[in-house]
């Protein structure tokens, strides 16, 4: 079962509400610039971004300021002018008006469409919920505004399925037409409500996708994400690691930045007989089209 096909490798380079006074994310424009060049050097194509708030002190939390999306983005472009933005999108509640904003803003080659709703929970080691038990509310009309607004910018959508029924969701929104056909796919794998982190389950989950279908994995968790990225390669779908997934590398060494954790990644799919495309080779498998 294994591929030879070339590995597109994405950097998640902060995500959402991780306090940077603990971990090392990125959060200003300059910072996110850099950690993108980092993330290049290793052999990423496309870096998926957050904003985060660019007050002083907030930067542990989001935001939804186009003109904060902007400036973030064309430091990235500066930077490193060949990578593919993959612009983030999940918000909770049904005001979706601040990511909207951001898209027609920037106007990234791809940006990220959570494809359902999912109970979004975590215990702690007594059992105590580790935050309130929280909704994160994708329902079909919220996910059609969101495809409008991309399909009007050029913007590929990239469908987050947290579980099965997402997953099979997407077939359905495919033939729809909501989304592309095939559609372009990230398996969120380790979220403790959603689909386990288990290699085991990828060539089940294969079997549920339209043909064609453009897949990856986000494997979030700690070591226990590496042989899922391994077995992610071994059957031929992209692959995403960044610090928004995980701070862990392979040995259990604590990452400090995104281009470790890129480098681990690539060594993974080369020792799994994947080449890593680059951003030009990417665009061309993924079907994006060309900055400008």
């Amino acid at each position: 079962m294994s591929s030879s096909k070339k590995a597109v490798l994405t950097c998640a380079l902060t995500g959402v509400l991780t306090d940077p006074q603990q971990h090392p994310v990125p959060v200003t424009p300059e910072q996110l610039a850099r950690e993108a060049r980092r993330a290049r050097d290793a052999g990423a194509s496309i870096v998926h971004v957050h904003i985060r708030n660019q007050e002083p002190g907030l930067g542990r939390l989001p935001s939804w300021d186009p003109e904060d999306a902007k400036r973030v983005c064309d430091a990235i472009v500066a930077e490193v002018p060949e990578l593919i933005i993959n612009l983030s999108t999940g918000i909770v509640g049904p005001d979706a008006s601040g990511p909207m904003a951001c898209l027609e803003r920037v106007k990234p080659e791809m940006a990220a469409l959570n494809a359902g709703s999912l109970n979004y929970l975590k215990l702690r080691s007594n059992n105590d919920w580790a935050w309130p038990p929280m909704l994160f509310d994708n329902p079909v009309e919220k996910i059609e505004a969101f495809e409008k607004v991309m399909k009007a910018n050029g913007i590929v959508p990239e469908c987050e399925c947290f579980d099965t029924g997402i997953l099979r969701s997407v077939a359905m929104f495919a033939k729809r037409q909501m989304v592309p056909n095939p559609p372009h796919v990230s398996l969120v794998m380790g979220v403790e409500s959603g689909m386990p982190n288990k290699p085991s389950w990828l060539p089940l989950l294969i079997e549920e996708m339209l043909p064609g279908t453009h897949w990856q994995v986000v494997a979030i968790g700690r070591q226990e994400v590496w042989p899922l990225h391994r077995r992610t390669a071994e059957l031929g779908g992209d692959l995403r690691t960044g610090l928004e997934d995980t701070f862990y590398l392979p040995d259990g060494r604590k990452a400090t930045s995104n281009g470790q954790l890129i480098d681990a990644l690539a060594k993974v799919a080369t020792e799994a007989g994947r080449p890593i495309a680059s951003p030009a080779e990417a665009r061309t498998l993924l079907g994006l089209r060309a900055r400008g």
